[in-house]
């Protein structure tokens, strides 16, 4: 389960009075538009302190936001975890280490547009996964064929900052499986608010050792915190909110814009600016996670029970 789809209501108001419904869909996608928001320009403030604290005290800050923010809303019994519990919440936790600080290293490289688009290939890929259907096996070749236009190799090519942000799209498609199993084994948000704990643990000794050598400016420090609350305290509740007003599977059809307003964002706060190939190649890869999405076949829900929230993304800057 997937932290936004933690604690809701029901993902599809379908229950609300008529007069009522577009109201609360107006509502619901006011606020994914704002989640978006929030967590690309979370990340484009964070890339503002990289040159005095760089990736890893910045990613070390945010894991520690978003520690706090998820322990007071899970509030995880973690006494009461079993040894079965306590392995995917493990993984999980050493995933969002990976994820975040891959990501952010590759957005210093690379630039928040390109960076989040490639990481966005990670649900693309879980969605597709061990799929027949010729819809989705376009959507796959129309990627690749978009990926390619985006790295295809020149001068200024950065591999390594390409291989990081794939590198967290991997990170992303093991978060989306991980989530499922936690979600199985822990009620409500225990799961993932045990996760970002002990991934903010996992930064204790890095951040104090980059923070003590590269001390921070009051306003890199700003930067770092004022990322975390934008790319983790702010979507979460933001999406929670979201899914009480929006179908699930509007929703994640919905989280495909993000790449486009990465590449907004980067280019209003960053001034990095894309040429009109990778404008199209990006809005490729948000048309084919789109299709994916929107074609998937959902299990319909029982007679008389609302449908659940399904497990769909968990995006680079809305994972802890």
């Amino acid at each position: 389960m997937s932290i936004r789809a933690q604690g809701t209501a029901a993902a599809d108001p379908a229950g609300t009075p008529g007069p009522q419904a577009p109201a609360h869909r107006w509502a619901g996608t006011a606020l994914m538009v704002g989640s978006g928001l929030s967590n690309q320009v979370g990340a484009a403030v964070a890339a503002l302190a990289f040159p005095v604290i760089g990736p890893v005290g910045v990613v070390a800050v945010r894991q520690w936001v978003a520690a706090v923010v998820l322990l007071s809303a899970g509030r995880p019994r973690l006494r009461s975890f079993t040894a079965a519990q306590w392995r995917p919440v493990l993984g999980l936790a050493v995933v969002f280490a990976a994820m975040n600080l891959s990501l952010y290293t590759a957005i210093e490289r690379i630039g928040l547009g390109l960076a989040v688009t490639l990481e966005f290939l990670g649900p693309l890929a879980v969605a597709l996964a061990g799929s027949r259907r010729r819809t989705d096996l376009g959507c796959a070749l129309a990627a690749a064929a978009a990926v390619i236009v985006l790295t295809r190799p020149r001068p200024s090519t950065d591999y390594l900052g390409i291989g990081l942000a794939l590198l967290a799209a991997a990170c992303w498609g093991c978060y989306i499986l991980l989530n499922r199993t936690v979600g199985a084994r822990l009620p409500g948000v225990q799961g993932p608010a045990a996760a970002a704990a002990v991934s903010g643990l996992l930064y204790l000794p890095a951040g104090a050792l980059v923070l003590w050598h590269r001390p921070p400016t009051p306003t890199a420090l700003a930067c770092a915190l004022a990322a975390g609350v934008l790319s983790s305290a702010v979507p979460f509740l933001a999406d929670l909110l979201a899914l009480r007003r929006v179908p699930a599977h509007f929703f994640g059809i919905f989280m495909s814009v993000n790449p486009v307003l990465a590449a907004l964002v980067g280019t209003v706060v960053l001034d990095q600016r894309l040429e009109h190939t990778s404008w199209l190649a990006i809005a490729v890869i948000v048309a084919a996670n789109a299709t994916a999405v929107t074609t998937a076949a959902r299990p319909r829900p029982s007679s008389g029970a609302a449908e659940q929230p399904a497990d769909r993304t968990g995006r680079p800057g809305h994972a802890p």
